[in-house]
């Protein structure tokens, strides 16, 4: 489940990078990737 989240949440980044959506804020859904990929692997 926290797989599927991570992986929609990258392709959303990606998504919003390449036609430059949001400004700095699309890099915030990067960051909470980052902090769910990184909870999955210390739990």
């Amino acid at each position: 489940m926290i797989w599927t989240i991570i992986v929609v949440l990258v392709v959303l980044w990606l998504l919003g990078f390449s036609f430059h959506i949001g400004g700095g804020l699309i890099h915030i859904l990067l960051v909470i990737a980052l902090i769910a990929l990184i909870v999955n692997l210390l739990t």
